[in-house]
């Protein structure tokens, strides 16, 4: 099984706390510690998403809006269900 899901991300930096603030549509909302400069939010991004998917980080790939609050990331190994799934709980 070699599943790979796009997931679309809209995210909000300089929060007070990392945390999945809801779906609107098929665009998944996070608010981030981490500044928008040299790709800290990004990283930032990358590294929440991977811990609450449950996958490792290098299975979890920016595709697009690297210098952008919208945001594409490419999740290899889970299907749309299970990132939906696994996003939507806690």
């Amino acid at each position: 099984m070699n599943d790979s899901t796009l997931l679309k991300v809209r995210v909000n930096p300089r929060s007070s706390q990392n945390r999945i603030t809801g779906w609107k549509d098929e665009t998944l909302c996070i608010k981030l510690t981490a500044p928008p400069v040299e790709g800290a939010a990004n990283k930032a991004c990358l590294e929440f998403l991977a811990e609450r998917l449950g996958v490792k980080k290098s299975a979890v790939v920016l595709v697009s809006g690297g210098s952008s609050r919208e945001k594409v990331f490419r999740v290899e190994g889970l299907s749309a269900e299970e990132v939906r799934g696994r996003l939507s709980a806690g």
